[in-house]
């Protein structure tokens, strides 16, 4: 298997294995990178891996030739290829003002030679390269490359790949920046990043909805209570992708009163309090199944949908439909729930049932019924970026006029979540 477990065991286990030899190649770049200015790091990579027509230092050199020489190099270059680029990444990430450098890293991948290597070493390397560029390990890097980006481009560029709009997306970057062999380090460093592009997102969206709020009070006759808009006070600028009036309602629907007089946290809290009440597993399927389709438009529900998400939920863990509900039945449900609805996982990416719900029902109200999902059990939230990380793996060399459908889904999500998970308040 070409797993991160069968390395890490091969190294563990294995006396045959190039522990010695990695550790030399790791020691000598963490030492370049403490003394050398990314430009020179850049030629030095570049001299190592990418030109690898013999190296400064020999010993590094010869190390790396026995790496390459390794029966397992096949399964284990990306792993120590990825390690390699990241001694280097890490040291930029600590300083924003050398991000920059992040981006030309990736771009060496681009600049492999296609000409006959001089020696074996020479051109095995080149081979190993060319297929580590089809490796999740790669395109994580070039992600990342994306999200720190000195100059993200959101214009209306229909012709450019989803790929280019993963900043937008900090939902998504646990499972698309990291993969299974990130260190702990590296796992730190994308939660400060997400951190970071979370809380600019949260504090735009805030100052757009802050100033959409008045706007609609004055405009509603409220302007003898409600001092006039100043005419120089400028609207903020839309924080997201979506059209002013898909963002209105938007905000309206997942923060204002989807029913007249309950939000959705409110009615997830409702719907909690109920169901402590029920007796048994199998009652509370049936409570969460009117829990769901009271947001799902009643013409489309009895065509067919409704039957489906009822016959879906009785066949989930019918062993303990006499049981208590707990925690555990609880997360196993709502998980179960969001294989249906998005997408059933990484290695099977069946959303059929996502596409439908989007065509017929529309994205935010599709939205929403996922955001019910997560509200009455917040610890699958995770589970839910996972699904949508799946989906946007699936579609991100697509261009972004082909999957629009996709893009306003994750504005949407952005929204939903920032609201209900983040700092903003309606």
């Amino acid at each position: 298997m070409d797993s991160w477990s069968d390395y890490y065991n091969r190294r563990v286990t294995n006396h045959q294995t190039t522990i010695l030899e990695e550790q030399c190649l790791y020691d000598h770049l963490l030492s370049c990178v403490r003394a050398e200015t990314p430009e020179d790091l850049l030629n030095r990579f570049q001299a190592l891996f990418i030109s690898a027509n013999g190296y400064c230092d020999h010993q590094v050199w010869l190390a790396l030739k026995k790496i390459v020489e390794s029966p397992y190099v096949e399964k284990d270059f990306k792993f120590i290829l990825n390690r390699s680029s990241h001694i280097f990444i890490n040291h930029w990430l600590m300083q924003p003002k050398l991000h920059g450098s992040i981006p030309e890293l990736v771009a060496l991948f681009d600049r492999i030679p296609s000409t006959q290597g001089r020696s074996r070493t020479t051109q095995r390397l080149r081979e190993l390269l060319q297929t580590f560029r089809q490796t999740e390990q790669y395109l994580a890097l070039k992600r990342l490359a994306q999200v720190v980006g000195q100059n993200p481009d959101w214009s209306n560029n229909s012709q450019k790949s989803l790929g280019s709009l993963i900043r937008r997306y900090p939902c998504l970057y646990n499972y698309n920046l990291l993969t299974t062999d990130s260190t702990d380090e590296q796992r730190r460093t994308v939660r400060q990043i997400k951190r970071h592009v979370q809380r600019q997102f949260d504090r735009d969206l805030a100052r757009y909805a802050t100033f959409k709020l008045l706007e609609s009070r004055v405009l509603e006759g409220a302007g003898a209570l409600v001092e006039p808009i100043p005419q120089n006070q400028r609207s903020p600028k839309n924080p997201t992708l979506l059209s002013d009036r898909h963002l209105d309602r938007a905000l309206q629907q997942f923060g204002g009163k989807v029913d007249g007089s309950n939000t959705y946290r409110d009615l997830a809290q409702r719907f909690l309090t109920y169901s402590r009440q029920t007796e048994c597993y199998r009652d509370f399927k049936n409570d969460l199944y009117d829990y769901l389709v009271s947001s799902i438009d009643s013409k489309y529900g009895k065509s067919q949908f409704n039957q489906r998400l009822y016959n879906h939920l009785q066949e989930i863990l019918p062993a303990h439909d006499h049981q208590q509900l707990n925690d555990i039945l609880l997360i196993g449900t709502c998980c179960k729930l969001l294989n249906f609805l998005v997408v059933e996982n990484g290695q099977s990416p069946n959303h059929a049932v996502f596409v439908d719900l989007t065509g017929n029902l529309g994205i935010t109200t599709t939205i929403g019924l996922l955001l019910k999902i997560v509200l009455i059990c917040r610890k699958v939230k995770p589970y839910l970026e996972k699904q949508f990380s799946v989906l946007f793996k699936h579609y991100e060399a697509c261009t972004r006029e082909s999957v629009t459908w996709l893009i306003d889904s994750l504005e949407n999500l952005n929204v939903a979540l920032s609201i209900n998970f983040g700092t903003l308040s309606l």
